[in-house]
């Protein structure tokens, strides 16, 4: 449909209203918008009467986008969208991974991150996001875990965009602290990188909430002693992701003051 509305019409003898998006149906029902003859099919019910479909999208388009207390578009349908599409797609790299060894083929050397593939194959920056250790389940299920608590906290009060920006951007940071940090040789994998980032921006946005943010500092300081105390694991891009979500967070912080600032 363009932008105009069908105008309405009349049958042959001139005197039957004709629904406008049907002009061979009579329609003795009007919308209680815009007064037009309105047939079973285009009827739309409201709270009194019934609008016509051309109504009811005029209504939809002009209606102010609700945001969340973070500045976030608030969702419509599931509030975490983006975190069980982002957990759908570690497991299902996960299962190719492992259908990939079966004809001999290791997806961890194709697409996993190391330092000396940066120039060559930056995209190894992203992509090792989305790969999880063969040999260890317990890395593809713990990492989802966590992401699915605070998808469930952060996705709803940001919105799906910016989660996924900020989730994104984090797996790219921990890719830079392994870059900066770590041997050139060293190879790593896992969304290790993204759920710090996610750690970091809950920390940022808890403070300028004026909440508690003890337990997200002891499971921060946790989270990465493990990465100091136990080989195998890589501190650099848990501590890459963190200081990026954190400061993706307080970008976000920054532009809802601002936004705050020209409203008043």
């Amino acid at each position: 449909m363009s932008g105009e509305r069908p105008q309405y019409g009349t049958s042959t003898g001139g005197q039957v209203p004709v629904c406008p998006r049907h002009p061979d149906r009579p329609s003795y029902v009007s919308c209680q918008r815009c007064g037009r003859p309105v047939c079973p099919e285009c009827q739309r019910s409201a709270a009194v009467g019934v609008h016509c479909v051309d109504c009811v999208q005029e209504a939809a388009r002009s209606r102010p986008a609700y945001r969340t207390s973070l500045g976030g578009r608030a969702a419509r349908g599931s509030a975490m969208l983006v975190t069980w599409w982002l957990i759908g797609a570690n497991v299902v790299v996960y299962a190719l991974q492992w259908l990939a060894l079966v004809v001999g083929v290791g997806l961890l050397q194709l697409f996993a991150y190391a330092p000396v593939t940066t120039t060559s194959e930056p995209w190894r920056m992203l992509t090792s996001g989305f790969l999880h250790s063969t040999t260890n389940p317990l890395h593809l299920l713990l990492n989802m875990y966590t992401l699915y608590l605070f998808g469930q906290m952060l996705e709803p009060a940001l919105g799906r965009a910016r989660f996924l920006l900020l989730f994104g951007l984090s797996v790219l940071g921990g890719s830079l602290g392994v870059l900066l940090l770590a041997s050139p040789y060293t190879l790593v994998v896992g969304a290790s990188g993204g759920i710090f980032g996610l750690f970091g921006a809950l920390f940022v946005l808890q403070r300028h909430l004026g909440q508690s943010i003890t337990p997200i500092v002891v499971l921060i300081g946790v989270n990465l002693a493990f990465g100091f105390l136990f080989p195998g694991i890589a501190w650099q891009a848990h501590l890459g992701g963190l200081v990026t979500g954190a400061l993706v967070a307080f970008g976000y912080t920054l532009t809802l003051r601002r936004g705050r600032a020209r409203g008043r």
